[in-house]
C-alpha cells in the first residue's frame, strides 16, 4: 500500500497573505490559518483553536494573494511537508501545509458588509497548473451553472 499524506482543512487566516519571489523568479505566498474546535467537557463547553502554516506556489499564489486576508475563512486540500534545519546548534522543524487547492469561503476579511471580499456568485476553487486534473475524478464545473 502506498503512503497517503493528504489534508483538508476551514479555518480563518489569521493574517494577510505574504506574497514573494524565490531567486528564480517563483512566487510563493505564506499565510496562518486558525481553526477553532469546540469540545464538550462536564464544565462546560471549551474551544480549542490550532494555528498551522500555509504554503501556496506559483500563478496561484499571485491570483489569490489580493483576496487572502485576515479573517477570511478559506478551505484548503494539500499536503504536510517538514522543513528541518539547524539554528544555534540546535535541531529545528516546522510542518507546514503546501496547498494544492485553496476556496475562497464567506465571512471575513474586509469587504463588503457581508463580510464577503467577493461576491457568492464569483467565488471560486483554484488549483495550480502543476496538478495533473485527470487522475482524480470529474473535472471542475465551470461557473456558469445553471443552479
Amino acid at each position: 500500500m502506498a503512503d497517503i499524506n493528504q489534508v483538508v482543512i476551514v479555518g480563518r487566516l489569521t493574517r494577510d497573505a505574504e506574497l514573494r519571489y524565490t531567486n528564480t523568479g517563483t512566487a510563493v505566498g505564506r499565510m496562518s490559518i486558525a481553526v477553532n474546535r469546540r469540545r464538550r467537557s462536564d464544565s462546560g463547553s471549551n474551544e480549542e483553536t490550532s494555528f498551522f502554516d500555509v504554503v501556496l506556489w506559483g500563478k496561484t499564489a499571485e491570483s489569490l494573494n489580493q483576496y487572502l486576508q485576515k479573517g477570511k475563512q478559506i478551505a484548503i486540500q494539500g499536503e504536510l511537508r517538514q522543513n528541518r534545519w539547524e539554528q544555534d546548534g540546535q535541531s529545528r522543524s516546522r510542518i507546514e501545509i503546501h496547498a494544492m487547492n485553496v476556496q475562497l469561503l464567506g465571512g471575513g476579511g474586509r469587504g463588503d458588509a457581508t463580510g464577503n471580499s467577493r461576491p457568492a456568485e464569483n467565488r471560486s476553487t483554484y488549483q495550480p497548473s502543476y496538478q495533473n486534473s485527470s487522475n482524480n475524478g470529474p473535472e471542475p464545473f465551470e461557473d456558469d451553472i445553471p443552479f
